[in-house]
Order: C-alpha cells, then sequence, then structure tokens
C-alpha cells in the first residue's frame, strides 16, 4: 500500500509497512526482530516505525538500516551491550573501531575535535563520507577504547537522521554483514542476521545508477578521510565518494595529502 510522502528534518521519507511478513525470532530484549520497509507512508506511520525502532536502540538493541551507500548495522553510541553485539554478530575483531553517526554537521563538534573550516564540512556532510578527527572527551569510553581518533558520519538519508533525532544520540554504526563478507545493498543479503537482530529496516535495494560492475562499486561504503592533521588530509578508505573528495580537499580547500 502506497501512501503520501511524510517530511522530518527537512528531508522526505516514505515507509511500507510490510504486513505479511512474520517477526523473526531474536536475542532483544524486544524478544521479536521487528521487519520494516521503507517505502511512502503518512505521517503517523512514519512517527509508528521511528519510534519502534528507536525504542529498541535505547533498550540496548542494534538495528539494521539502509543508509547512503550500503546496509548499517546501529547502536547507540551510550550502549555498551548494544556495542558488543555488534562485535559478537559480526565475528569482528575488538581492535576494528566503529563510526558514529550524527544528524546534523553542528553535532560532529560535540563528539570531536574538528580541524577544518565549517564550510569544508558542510561540503562533505551529509554525503557518503566518513571524517575522521581526534575524539572528543564526551564519547563513551566503551566505544573503540585505546583509540585516539574516531569517524563520524552523517548520511545523506532522511530517515537515520531522523533516527538519531529521535534517539537523542549518536549511533554507533558500522556495515551489516558478518565481517570478512561483502557489504550488503539489500536486507536479503544478510538474512541470516536477521534473529540476532531487533529491527530490520527495509529500503529495498540500495542503488547508486549503475549495473553489473558499478553496482558492485556500490558495495565499497563510504569514502573514510581522515582530517586530524591541520592543513592536511589522508584516506583511508577510497569508498563510493573517493574523486570528488580528493578533488574537494585538493583543489578547493589546498589541504596536502598525505598517501598512507
Amino acid at each position: 500500500m502506497r501512501l503520501l510522502l511524510a517530511s522530518c528534518s527537512g528531508g522526505l521519507v516514505g515507509l511500507r509497512r510490510l504486513g505479511g511478513l512474520p517477526r523473526v525470532a531474536g536475542s532483544s530484549s524486544l524478544g521479536m526482530a521487528r521487519v520494516l520497509s521503507i517505502e511512502n507512508v503518512d505521517q503517523k506511520t512514519l512517527e509508528e516505525v521511528l519510534q519502534e525502532t528507536s525504542a529498541a536502540l535505547r533498550g540496548g538493541g542494534v538495528v539494521a538500516i539502509p543508509t547512503d551507500t550500503i546496509y548499517g548495522m546501529a547502536s547507540l553510541v551510550s550502549s555498551n551491550e548494544g556495542i558488543e553485539r555488534i562485535y559478537e554478530m559480526k565475528g569482528r575483531l575488538r581492535d576494528k573501531p566503529l563510526a558514529i553517526c550524527v544528524s546534523e554537521v553542528e553535532q560532529v563538534c560535540r563528539w570531536a575535535k574538528v580541524t577544518v573550516p565549517s564550510s569544508l564540512l558542510s561540503r562533505l556532510l551529509p554525503g557518503p563520507v566518513t571524517t575522521v578527527f581526534e575524539r572528543g572527551g564526551d564519547l563513551n569510553p566503551a566505544l573503540n577504547p585505546g583509540l585516539l581518533l574516531v569517524g563520524l558520519r552523517i548520511p545523506d538519508s532522511s530517515f537515520v537522521r531522523c533516527l538519531v533525532e529521535q534517539c537523542g544520540c549518536p549511533l554507533a554504526l558500522t556495515s551489516a554483514n558478518l565481517s570478512h563478507s561483502s557489504s550488503t545493498l539489500s536486507v536479503q543479503e544478510f538474512r541470516e542476521l536477521w534473529s540476532f537482530l531487533d529491527v530490520v529496516v527495509d529500503g529495498g535495494v540500495i542503488s547508486h545508477g549503475g549495473r553489473g560492475g558499478e553496482e558492485e562499486a556500490s558495495r565499497l561504503g563510504s569514502t573514510v578521510v581522515d582530517l586530524s592533521h591541520t592543513g592536511s588530509f589522508s584516506i583511508i578508505r577510497p569508498g563510493i565518494h573517493y574523486q570528488q573528495t580528493v578533488k574537494l580537499l585538493r583543489d578547493e580547500y589546498h589541504l596536502k595529502e598525505i598517501v598512507i
């Protein structure tokens, strides 16, 4: 059933409830994984989906959400339980950090020591880029313990940004897949994880307009750029937005590229 688009934080979001899908047993505090699909709904239904997903997160849960690049797996940054569950679900090594996801550019400065002009930050975010800075003192010590730097994301997704606002706390974010497996562009590609998740938000197949090899390139995820040193940058992961990011940093803001 298709319904009118609803707005949130200046963006457009639509959702379609999958009434025919069964609930999937999970290990969450909610006891059941709820599968929801994003596509055109009214404001009331939008609010219900956001409330259900944010309630799962606030309860220490882990959810799967579509971002502007690939499907992500998220918990609250403040939830030690949720962070631990992400590592356990993915089989992820503890020395591999999680990024944090905020809803507005202005929030980046709260959680990290920003070294670039706000005008540059606003050119990079929201978008398919993870900016890396020295972590701020307010971050949960259980997130990436022992690491000086932290990656920050603002996906170009009104649903994700509304979700962060609804939670009132940044999300700890990583890809929705098992470690050493390909990133996922649809919820069916990580179905083996459904039973461990509290909520699965189905946004359909994430497409960047390509086919074949271009679709596989979409699995590269966000471009990860280290901006922790004033006047320079280094690309940690090329990702999907590599050329545009380097052009902006090097040619327009005249930052020196450090190759690592």
